[in-house]
This record gives C-alpha cells, structure tokens and sequence, in this order.
C-alpha cells in the first residue's frame, strides 16, 4: 500500500475519493503540521512509499508551468549559529528524494514578494513551499520511499495569494492527471 500525502483537501479535490493501492492523508499546511501528520501515520501503518502532491510557487521566471518531480527540497526560513541562512542548526541543509527532479525550498511562510524570491534563487531553490523538507525528513527517518509531485501555482511574486483561491481547482485538476496518466501506464 502507499500513501498518498497533501497539505490541503483542495489540493486533492480533483482526486477520485478512492485510489485502488492507496491510503490518503491531508495534514495541514506547514513543516511542524506535514512533519507531525506524517509520522503519526508511519507510526500507525506501514507503507511500501509516500506519494506527495500539491501546489509550490516558482521562484525561476522561466519555469513553465506544469507538474514537476521534487528531486531535493532545503528549507530557506532556517539560520545556524553563524547565522548563515538555509543553514539548520541541526538538520541537514539539503535532503534528496532519491529521483531526478528540481530543487525546492521550504519554509513556513507563504511567499509573495521579490526580495524573499531572490533570497531563495540564491539558495538553489526553484520551487517553494512549506511543507516538503519535513515530509522528505520524516520519510526519510522511517526508511519509507518519498516522491514529490508538485504542480506550479504562481510565481511566488507580489499578490501571489490573492490568486490562490482562484487557481488551486486547476492545479488538483492538473496533478490528477498527471498522476492518473501514470496509474494507467503502471
């Protein structure tokens, strides 16, 4: 069995209410709700992989727009010691899903500005999010396989979350079918 993982119901409206070969978990937004969410079911059931789906921002302007596979996700509200930013004081700076994919940057803010965009450019991110660091730790910390599927929902630019309520039903729409043409296929 796997586990079909998002942050919010909406990101899974498109979704059928059962997918044969599937559990389904929705833990909220956030690294401390996805980390917690995660682990409790883990805890409960074991899994042969997690399946994470959901909108990112881009941060790269020539990014297209489309559903992308997360090969590596850091975190981009974080600071060690030094004060170096997107550097933990304890957890890795940069933790890989095992796939080819681009890199995303997560943190517990909802980006829509330019300054915070460029900050995140100059941390390697390409996406942004705020779940995906901790959802690839916890799996991660079970043995449990991670893919990220994420589909592109703005630009993570100024007004990026007046959009969001309009533009969240095409991008479940969008990932159901990616994911259903996979399922198909497989």
């Amino acid at each position: 069995m796997k586990l079909l993982v998002a942050a919010l119901a909406s990101e899974l409206q498109a979704f059928p209410a059962e997918i044969a070969g599937f559990d389904r978990l929705v833990t909220g937004p956030g690294k401390l709700m996805a980390g917690v969410g995660l682990a409790r079911a883990l805890d409960a059931a074991a899994y042969e992989e997690i399946l994470v789906v959901g909108t990112a921002g881009a941060v790269d302007d020539d990014l297209p727009a489309g559903v992308y596979e997360v090969g590596a996700a850091i975190q981009h509200d974080v600071q060690d010691l030094d004060g170096v930013v997107g550097q933990h004081v304890s957890l890795p700076a940069r933790l890989e899903t095992g796939r080819e994919g681009l890199t995303i940057a997560t943190g517990d803010i909802f980006v829509d500005d330019v300054e915070a965009v460029a900050r995140i450019r100059g941390l390697g991110g390409v996406l942004v999010d705020m779940e995906t660091f901790a959802l690839i730790w916890v799996a991660q910390q079970f043995g449990v396989p991670i893919r990220v599927l994420r589909v592109v929902s703005d630009r993570a630019q100024d007004g990026a979350t007046q959009v969001w309520d309009v533009v969240v039903a095409a991008c479940s729409a969008q990932l159901w079918s990616h994911l259903s043409g996979e399922l198909t296929e497989g």
